[in-house]
């Protein structure tokens, strides 16, 4: 039995080839965003291999941001070589389905003061809403900076609410 043409035309009732459809919606992608601390960064290492970290993110008028210290791969290789895709997913957030966002993006290593005046109690009550003080005593050390992320437009996503049943062919539960 084939089903009926609505069933058909509807992504994860025969097959998931064709993901069109199932990106996440502006408000979704805001909710995500808000619910999660956490991201994936991958970059190409100083070795010239792809590489990626975990890192809690700031995001604020369009940009995310990051700190980081000297002399790790990942901030070293940055200063080289500005591009990375940022990952955001759902995982540990508590909201509904699969829900995944890459955006490809530029950065420029901050290590002026002003810049960290702002972002670290910022940041800290994000992170550490409970004693974010002593967060920002934390990070404010001398080899740390402040990594400002710049979209450039490139963006994919997923939102597994928008495919039948759970996404993986069971019932959605």
């Amino acid at each position: 039995m084939t089903g009926s043409e609505p069933d058909r035309q509807r992504v994860g009732v025969r097959d998931i080839e064709d993901l069109r459809g199932t990106h996440l919606a502006a408000d979704d992608r805001d909710e995500l965003f808000t619910a999660q601390t956490e991201c994936t960064v991958a970059y190409l290492s100083r070795e010239g291999w792809p590489a990626a970290v975990v890192m809690s993110f700031l995001r604020r008028d369009g940009r995310f941001w990051l700190t980081a210290v000297g002399g790790r791969d990942h901030l070293e290789s940055l200063r080289g070589d500005p591009r990375l895709t940022i990952v955001v997913d759902n995982r540990g957030t508590g909201l509904p389905g699969r829900r995944m966002v890459a955006v490809q993006g530029t950065v420029v290593v901050r290590e002026d003061r002003a810049t960290k005046d702002w972002f670290y109690p910022a940041f800290a009550e994000r992170m550490a809403a409970d004693d974010p003080a002593a967060f920002v005593r934390l990070l404010d050390s001398p080899r740390r900076a402040v990594l400002e992320v710049t979209p450039t437009g490139k963006q994919v996503s997923h939102d597994s609410r928008k495919i039948a049943g759970d996404g993986r062919g069971g019932p959605r539960s």
